[in-house]
């Protein structure tokens, strides 16, 4: 038996029965038939989200199926190569490895959303003219009565389409140069990997469990209509979405138009009706009220219409809690599939978009440092700690705490900060986790696991290392929240020198080092106007997969910068050179050396 092909590749498949759904989850009576795609050494996978569903999942289980019927031979597809190193793929990976004796995995890369490039930097391109990488996989089953050792090889093929295809038909499996893999529990990884630092790693306590309230951002479903830079032109669109002397069509024309499934009217979704939405809007005598600040991007806080039957996905039940000026929140995310170095790590002090950091793998969650009496709770042991201001309490798990109290000999006051000399905070807890993940060191070292899993925290050896890296932490969280000192002292912000309308024109911004001194780089917005005295180290710096210096400013093109953007993005130079200072401070290296 050979089943072989290229099946199509859907995440949001419509392919959607119940036989192919009950043979990925293992519930049809197959004989010899492997585990469920669904669980991880016989438990569930425990994820919030899943993407097994997609079409491409779905024929090489069925493939796996008719083999498995048979009891011998190939299955031979060239697929999405997600499956390779996505944890949530960790059971499918295993399930295989149950039904086969080899698997040969060959990775044609090419991907674009990853920005894949070749290890010494040349283009990468993908043998098809689509933006997801590809994979080749040949899976064999011997027959045998006796189980051999199962076998599982990886190769790599990159490079530009034309020699891709050249080798492709020169080579077969004999004369490719394959790695031997050894997947093992708990992600049975297809791909190569340095697990060196995988015991240590998976020694720390993990952020999500640290701070256990958390949720991944919203997605409003129509984010160039709720969301703006300006809460005034915001609230005059909602005025002319609530008159309803104003026709439904003339509402669509103007601000939805057609895009996206043909079944539903502009601007419709399965689960969002325009009509219905305006109704709702109109008779809500307090309509404005729901206008909210969202962290968009980094460094990057709109204006947002923040009402249920506006916004797709919500999370009120998170979100609430950071209506308290007095709350911030930590960004992270579990996955990450870029090339350059890990940076998805921020702080807010307003609701988040899902889309704060840029990855094509999974979205980032957020969790904020306290929780407020609210009318809906979460599943949440309230009985922990004592009530602070305002009601609220630390979302802080208390064996994490206890056993940080007792590595550090310091009591723990469940509001504010401490003194550091006999206790300390939740706002302390946050520095430390945050200068922890600023360190350089910590990135580098367990990068591998960054990119499949939460971050997770080392204890500190001791107090006085403790409280070294929660000083650089809070430093680091007031410069990210635009809150320090030092960003109001104008002396320490680039020039922007030359007068004319300010718009971010087509084409820019583009940045012009200078050659003799880095300092005096410049960020042009158009052919006259730049800001001047920006490092390159500064105009290069990520977060969450942004250039950051690059991103606001192209965010805002064909748009006339405000006195007020000048001076904002005049602070977020600051700030980034602030951070990059930060980063090197001796403790944060050092730390990993004990």
């Amino acid at each position: 038996m050979v089943v072989l092909g290229n099946p199509p590749y859907s995440g949001l498949s419509v392919n959607m029965n119940e036989w192919i759904d009950n043979l990925l989850k293992n519930k049809l009576p197959v004989e010899n038939g492997a585990q469920s795609y669904y669980e991880i050494d016989g438990q569930p996978l425990g994820e919030k989200k899943l993407w097994l569903q997609d079409d491409y999942v779905k024929f090489i289980r069925f493939g796996q199926y008719r083999i498995e019927q048979t009891g011998q031979g190939i299955l031979a597809f060239i697929t999405n190569h997600g499956y390779l190193d996505n944890p949530t793929f960790r059971g499918m990976r295993q399930s295989l490895m149950q039904t086969f004796d080899e698997i040969y995995l060959l990775d044609l890369h090419g991907n674009r959303n990853k920005k894949e490039t070749c290890p010494d930097g040349s283009k990468d391109i993908n043998v098809f003219d689509i933006q997801q990488g590809v994979s080749i996989g040949i899976f064999i089953k011997s027959g045998s009565e006796t189980r051999r050792e199962n076998s599982v090889y990886h190769a790599d093929l990159y490079g530009l389409r034309k020699n891709k295809y050249e080798w492709l038909v020169e080579n077969d499996i004999k004369t490719t140069e394959w790695t031997k893999l050894s997947p093992n529990s708990p992600y049975y990884f297809f791909v190569k990997r340095d697990e060196s630092k995988r015991k240590e790693f998976e020694g720390f306590t993990s952020v999500e469990n640290i701070l256990p309230i958390n949720v991944t951002g919203i997605v409003t479903a129509r984010d160039n209509f709720v969301i703006d830079f300006d809460k005034n032109e915001l609230l005059q669109r909602i005025r002319e979405f609530k008159d309803l002397t104003v026709s439904d069509d003339q509402i669509r024309n103007k601000y939805f138009p057609k895009k996206g499934s043909p079944k539903y009217l502009a601007g419709d979704t399965r689960g969002w009706k325009l009509s219905g939405a305006r109704e709702k809007v109109a008779k809500d005598k307090n309509w404005d009220k729901y206008l909210k600040n969202i962290l968009y991007r980094p460094f990057d806080v709109r204006s947002i219409y923040y009402a249920e039957w506006m916004v797709d996905w919500g999370r009120p039940e998170l979100m609430q809690h950071m209506f308290s000026d007095n709350n911030v929140g930590l960004v992270f995310m579990r996955q990450v599939a870029l090339q350059e170095n890990y940076t998805h790590f921020y702080v807010s002090k307003h609701i988040v978009d899902n889309r704060a950091f840029y990855s094509n793998k999974g979205i980032m969650s957020f969790a904020p440092l306290y929780l407020y009496p609210a009318e809906h709770q979460d599943d949440f042991d309230y009985e922990h700690w004592p009530r602070g201001k305002d009601g609220r309490i630390p979302n802080l798990d208390k064996g994490f705490i206890d056993e940080l109290a007792g590595k550090i000999d310091l009591k723990f006051v469940s509001d504010g900060v401490g003194d550091l000399k006999k206790d300390f905070g939740p706002e302390d807890v946050l520095g430390y986790i945050y200068g922890i993940f600023h360190s350089p060191e910590y990135r580098r070292r367990y990068a591998e696991f960054l990119k499949i899993d939460f971050p997770r925290v080392p204890m500190p050896p001791d107090k006085d290392m403790f409280v070294e890296i929660c000083k650089i932490g809070q430093e680091l969280i007031k410069l990210h929240l635009l809150e320090a000192e030092i960003l109001e002292d104008e002396k320490q912000w680039p020039r922007f020198p030359v007068k004319g309308d300010g718009v971010v024109e087509k084409g820019y911004p583009t940045y012009v080092a200078h050659a003799d001194e880095p300092q005096k780089g410049k960020v042009y917005i158009n052919k006259d106007q730049y800001f001047e005295g920006i490092r390159p180290d500064v105009w290069e710096f990520h977060i969450g997969g942004y250039q950051v210096c690059e991103k606001w400013l192209k965010d805002r093109r064909e748009r006339p910068l405000s006195y007020d953007d000048i001076n904002h993005y005049q602070k977020v130079v600051v700030a980034l050179g602030e951070t990059i200072r930060l980063m090197k401070e001796k403790c944060l290296f050092e730390m990993f050396e004990k």
